[in-house]
């Protein structure tokens, strides 16, 4: 294995999983935000507001999370076996071994040469629609980051490096035996965007893997900021979860009715809401910014001052009423492009930030399309 793999994805590299009731543990860690200084250029979530210093950033769930209610251990097994019927396994028996829980599908059986998609969950984006859609055929895994869903927080900094070479790491294991490198096709909204374009950056880095391309879902290059963990974790408890949680996705989603109720379907603002009741979920989350505000800022330097380039092809597809109403997208990615092609889809009839939910027919064919191109 990569000596990078085992220095940044070590199994050593985890913390004790946060402090839940055992009857709860199996459940969706859900993960909060934090109010966040603006300071620093980032590559980061696209909500600003130039009437205001503060940053609301919400929580992180992993696909499988929408469909699971903290209720009880049966809701759990439900949630598993809903998944499982559209030919995924998963590896919930030894995911507390693993670190990393993961759905998968025609990994184990991997043809040589023949793409995995790597599907990485956002803010608060979720996979439950898209991979329905998408072809049987396509190789799939989709991992809860660390420290989110299912899977433990790191003990090293959550940055977007150690998360995606920790995700990595998990993967291995479950790959037949080759000689030659795997090639993967990242494809993240939000948070996993972050970690695609950090991983999709540092190719070299990995002998194992090779990516063949990237896509990257409503994220763009703006003015940062510095984070406060306990400042914020204490703002969040203060103002209530159920508050914070179903404004910020009212201010998100989009002006469609019928695409916002699709991303709303099986009660998902409850569900978000019971499982963020939690003080050490919300100081997960916040970590996740605090490395945002800085490991993730200085690579992000050393990168543009080494002249380091995506070189796989990118493409980045984003809410035209939300992301799109305060960047040129195309224009802002391009600037961050090596010798890789971009392509940008503007997603309109009034789609907002969660667009694999809100729009998953086009979202699934553009993936597609990206995925048999690049496969």
């Amino acid at each position: 294995m990569d000596e990078e793999l085992l220095r940044w994805g070590g199994r050593n590299n985890y913390a004790p999983m946060p402090n839940i009731p055992p009857t709860t543990s199996r459940q969706p860690v859900l993960l909060a935000s934090q109010m966040l200084w603006l300071k620093k250029s980032t590559l980061f979530h696209p909500l600003y507001h130039s009437q205001s210093p503060w940053i609301t950033n919400s929580f992180h769930s992993s696909w499988i999370h929408f469909l699971t209610s903290i209720a009880s251990q049966q809701d759990s097994v439900d949630d598993i076996q809903y998944i499982t019927s559209l030919d995924l396994e998963s590896n919930i028996e030894s995911a507390a071994k693993d670190k990393i829980f993961f759905y998968h599908r025609g990994v184990k059986e991997l043809s040589h040469g023949k793409p995995i998609l790597m599907l990485l969950h956002g803010y608060p984006q979720t996979w439950r629609h898209v991979v329905a859609l998408l072809p049987q055929d396509i190789p799939q895994f989709i991992p809860d980051l660390p420290r989110y869903g299912r899977s433990s927080p790191l003990s090293i900094p959550h940055d977007k490096r150690n998360v995606g070479h920790a995700i990595l790491k998990a993967l291995y294991p479950i790959l037949p035996p080759s000689h030659e490198p795997t090639p993967i096709i990242l494809a993240g909204h939000d948070c996993g965007a972050r970690i695609c374009h950090r991983l999709a950056v540092n190719t070299p880095c990995f002998s194992r893997f090779t990516f063949k391309g990237t896509i990257l879902m409503d994220i763009a290059l703006i003015t940062g900021h510095l984070a406060n963990l306990n400042l914020a974790t204490a703002m969040i408890n203060s103002l209530g979860a159920e508050t914070f949680i179903k404004s910020n996705i009212e201010r998100w989603a989009g002006s469609n009715p019928a695409a916002v109720a699709r991303s709303n379907e099986q009660d998902a603002k409850s569900v978000y809401t019971s499982s963020f009741k939690y003080d050490s979920v919300i100081k997960a989350s916040c970590d996740d910014y605090r490395a945002g505000a800085f490991e993730d800022v200085t690579q992000q330097e050393e990168d543009q001052r080494a002249g380091k380039k995506l070189d796989v092809d990118v493409l980045a597809l984003y809410s035209a009423g939300y992301l799109g109403s305060r960047y040129d997208v195309e224009e802002v990615w391009r600037e961050w492009m090596g010798s890789g092609v971009l392509e940008v889809i503007g997603f309109g009839d009034g789609v907002g930030h969660f667009i694999a939910e809100e729009a998953p027919g086009k979202t699934s064919e553009a993936i597609q399309r990206f995925y048999t191109r690049h496969g």
